[in-house]
């Protein structure tokens, strides 16, 4: 999830198609149907220490970024603007990874670090196929000093699981091992039935297969992280694996803790009236999940309000969610936070876009982490 999910197009081709059912399932059916990504940013510039963007609020954006070139066959990395104009944006360019980068389009990621064919970590990561419900999944993995202590890193919706290799190196020096799994929809793992996101209600299922392979390589404790909807997969791990009571501590960054509340956040930003945003909820779970949706089985959001479900929680949570969040807005993370203060630390954040958080404060993000993963002394 990194883009508005309607726009003006979007919406008067949904009003086309049937009014207030025709735009609350449409609306509906942009959150669960995966789409291939595309390119966001155009690339002016290019010399051997920096690279000209077109000016934007990502491109603009303080902090540390990655820019993915012809699709995925290229990736270099960006850091900080060294010069603007009305129109443009100029940055130093810390690495290309792998590809031959050229002026045009591009796509802009928060990932910064990519996985192979090049590795930007310096630290070997192992491919592994991963037995889950539908299927062999592919994964990464990397070895750590200590066989019982493993984090499994669960990356967010229609992302890549690149966006999780920014908290790597700090797991690998805390001596994790750690265990990046793909989940279904992705683009290189099994689709289910439907070919749709189920927001966290099924896809826990591909996050406890990566449990159980953790275990059966000796892992006694168990960290997860979640980015985005991954912390919703996460938290729905929690109340239903289980393997839950493996889990020592969670990290979450940007999570989604109450799917109804970021459908009607984005209802308003796209002036679509509150009663269909609503309508749209409703019918993930009814009749028409299937018929105007795509669902099989229907879904319930009310088991993803996480403020409702907080007296649920038994788990230590760490929760990294920015004021600034464009995407998933922090109020309900606030709310969390305050109902189960004995359960969740959720420093102030501001400034960093959604799942930014790293991007903007990388040198607080990591110590943050390790500070609430290490050891007692």
């Amino acid at each position: 999830m990194r883009t508005r999910l309607l726009g003006a197009a979007g919406l008067a081709g949904a009003s086309a198609v049937g009014g207030a059912l025709g735009l609350s399932s449409y609306f509906a059916r942009r959150f669960v149907t995966p789409e291939p990504p595309e390119d966001d940013v155009v690339i002016r510039e290019l010399t051997a220490s920096t690279i000209t963007l077109d000016a934007d609020e990502q491109t603009t954006a303080p902090g540390r970024y990655g820019l993915w070139l012809n699709g995925p066959t290229g990736h270099l990395r960006f850091a900080d603007v060294l010069a603007r104009t009305d129109t443009t944006v100029t940055r130093v360019l810390e690495a290309v990874d792998f590809g031959e980068p050229l002026p045009g389009a591009a796509r802009m990621n928060g990932y910064y670090h990519a996985g192979p064919p090049a590795s930007s970590l310096g630290i070997p990561l192992e491919d592994v196929s991963l037995p889950g419900p539908l299927g062999a999944m592919p994964g990464w993995q990397v070895r750590g000093q200590d066989p019982a202590r493993w984090a499994v890193l669960v990356h967010g919706r229609g992302a890549l699981r690149a966006e999780c290799l920014r908290a790597v190196p700090t797991l690998h020096d805390l001596g994790f091992n750690v265990l990046i799994p793909s989940y279904r929809n992705d683009i290189d793992a099994p689709a289910s039935d439907d070919g749709r996101y189920h927001l966290g209600l099924s896809e826990w299922e591909d996050v406890e297969a990566a449990l159980i392979h953790a275990v059966e390589l000796g892992a006694q404790e168990i960290v997860l992280f979640g980015w985005s909807m991954g912390g919703a997969a996460v938290l729905q791990t929690l109340d239903r694996s289980w393997l839950s009571e493996r889990v020592s501590r969670v990290v979450l960054d940007a999570p989604v803790v109450d799917w109804a509340a970021v459908m009607a956040f984005h209802a308003r930003e796209n002036r679509l009236p509150a009663p269909l945003g609503r309508l749209g909820g409703r019918m993930m779970r009814g009749p028409a999940a299937g018929r105007l949706l795509g669902l099989v089985p229907g879904i319930d959001l009310a088991h993803t309000n996480w403020v409702a479900r907080a007296a649920e929680l038994h788990t230590p949570i760490l929760l990294i969610h920015s004021t600034d969040d464009e995407f998933v807005p922090v109020g309900r993370s606030q709310e969390l936070a305050r109902a189960r203060p004995d359960l969740v630390t959720m420093p102030e954040w501001t400034t960093a876009r959604h799942c930014r958080e790293w991007n903007t404060e990388p040198g607080r993000w990591e110590r943050m982490v390790r500070e609430f993963l290490a050891p007692p002394a």
